[in-house]
């Protein structure tokens, strides 16, 4: 062992893995699960790699902004994703993050809304009919057809045909639905 370095544990492992972002903690998660003793690292000081959510402090280091404005208020009043991630409630993603216990690690939130930085300004991407309508990330055409895109989604109920408006949504791609 160098010196001036100190063993982790015993420092036998059936698997050492690299890195803390979503898959690497699934891995090892599912290596764990199975009975096999991991060893699970990163460079960061934090979780997540290039997906993680960044507290203020964690922030201004990452992209060396200095230190963090006072006015800010809190740096736990602040997570920043550095890639947005969104996982279907009930989907096989859901499923496989529970099974492997990497949920332990993570924190699950509604979300309150999504914003986009674009043109220097930080805009919010619209999530009802009305604000679709006043959003200045869409044209007049796409602003129309993503409001009815929302109220169609609102509307459908999927044990409900009626509500489907003749649309078969287990066979259209979303370009169909979104155009249609």
């Amino acid at each position: 062992m160098p010196e001036g370095s100190e063993a982790l544990a015993d420092g036998e492992y059936d698997a050492i893995v690299m890195g803390t972002g979503l898959k690497e903690c699934v891995l090892s998660g599912l290596l764990s699960v199975n009975g096999l003793k991991v060893l699970h690292v990163d460079r960061n000081n934090y979780y997540g790699a290039d997906c993680a959510s960044l507290n203020l402090t964690n922030l201004y280091a990452k992209f060396e902004a200095g230190e963090v404005p006072s006015y800010l208020g809190a740096n736990r009043d602040y997570n920043v994703d550095l890639i947005p991630k969104l996982i279907m409630a009930c989907g096989d993603l859901t499923k496989m993050l529970l099974h492997s216990k990497v949920t332990r690690y993570l924190e699950f939130k509604s979300i309150d809304g999504s914003y986009v930085y674009k043109g220097g300004k930080i805009l919010k991407v619209p999530a009802t009919p009305e604000e679709a309508l006043k959003s200045s990330l869409m044209g007049l055409f796409e602003k129309r057809r993503f409001r009815k895109f929302l109220i169609y989604v609102d509307q459908y109920v999927p044990d409900k045909p009626d509500t489907h408006e003749g649309k078969d949504l287990t066979t259209m791609t979303m370009r169909e639905l979104y155009t249609s």
